[in-house]
């Protein structure tokens, strides 16, 4: 039978401190503060008394099945078109089982008693999908002393190797643009990417180098900009490479937001997309389309590696055993109008 949950104070003590003072570990707290019924008794009150001597106060009885009717997201941010369409494929793989999608934001700066992962841990949550959000190995240990199971999506950087994840194949994405803009005749080339310090950044531009090299061209003099993955970053970044005596034919913007800073940038110095620019994108936005001329870009099969994040979660709260942890999903080339020969 399921126990009552507790309601956790601002500035109250955190897990550890009450686990040290009821003289028992984190998890049998977590279990305690999420009403978990895998608790003796006597243990149970044990930790109940330092809970209520803390400030923590019981929470109102929840219907157990609402609270497995939930499927949790994780997300950054949820502003643009990649996040929507990335929330799409999440509810459409939920709405299968007949779940609900609950969106919890990662805020930074936010303290450890009420972080995303406390949130979570609170609310008693089964399991989450973290939508570009790479849990640290302190905040994943917390989660998994509560028994919250995770797929991250597209993390931003190097993670546990324990947490299964779902991405796309950036670096042969980078790939694909360079040997398109290789085979319309360019010789000079450069890259905007979001930021160095993304892992899906820099697998794209490394991707695009690797052509270039292949194909003869010195992949280390390339021009790599920065836009932060916003539209005015790369505004600003190509105004710089365009402003260059020997400038580029041709940008591969690693975002098809950014590369919409692109044709800005084209536009305010009348260079024309593609006779004197050719412009390639990446991840096939619905704006990629709205664009004139079309945009050319890399589409990353962002919804479908979200149902699949989404029902590898499924799956692990169900206590199956996933066979491929990790889970990488083909980028392919759309070409639109926004290339051309040179």
């Amino acid at each position: 039978m399921t126990q009552r949950a507790w309601r956790r104070p601002p500035g109250s003590p955190t897990l550890t401190q009450i686990a040290r003072a009821a003289g028992v570990p984190v998890p049998v707290v977590s279990k305690v503060l999420n009403g978990r019924s895998d608790v003796s008794p006597s243990v149970r009150e044990t930790v109940a008394e330092q809970l209520r001597l803390a400030g923590y106060t019981p929470a109102p009885s929840v219907n157990a099945s609402a609270l497995t009717a939930l499927l949790d997201l994780v997300v950054s941010a949820v502003e643009g078109t990649w996040a929507n369409v990335m929330l799409s494929g999440i509810e459409g793989a939920a709405a299968e089982t007949g779940l609900d999608v609950v969106v919890v934001l990662a805020r930074e700066g936010v303290p450890e008693e009420r972080d995303w992962v406390q949130r979570l841990i609170d609310r008693g949550s089964k399991g989450a999908v973290l939508a570009l959000v790479a849990p640290t190995a302190a905040e994943y240990r917390r989660l998994r002393a509560a028994g919250v199971q995770v797929v991250a999506l597209d993390p931003h950087k190097p993670i546990s190797g324990a947490i299964p994840t779902v991405g796309a194949s950036h670096w042969t994405g980078g790939r694909q643009a360079a040997e398109h803009l290789i085979a319309l005749g360019h010789e000079r080339f450069a890259v905007i990417a979001g930021t160095a310090r993304h892992q899906y950044s820099q697998a794209r531009v490394d991707g695009f180098r690797s052509a270039l090299i292949a194909h003869g061209f010195a992949g280390d003099t390339l021009d790599v900009g920065y836009g932060d993955w916003r539209r005015s970053g790369a505004a600003e970044a190509a105004r710089v490479l365009l402003d260059q005596p020997d400038r580029p034919t041709a940008i591969f913007a690693c975002s098809d937001r950014m590369a919409l800073g692109v044709f800005d940038a084209a536009a305010e110095r009348e260079l024309r997309v593609p006779g004197d620019l050719s412009v390639v994108g990446f991840d096939d936005l619905p704006e990629a389309r709205w664009l004139s001329p079309g945009l050319t870009t890399v589409r990353q099969p962002v919804r479908e590696m979200a149902e699949q994040a989404a029902r590898m979660l499924l799956r692990l709260i169900d206590g199956e055993q996933l066979q491929v942890p990790r889970v990488e999903l083909q980028t392919q080339l759309i070409e639109r109008g926004s290339t051309c020969a040179f």
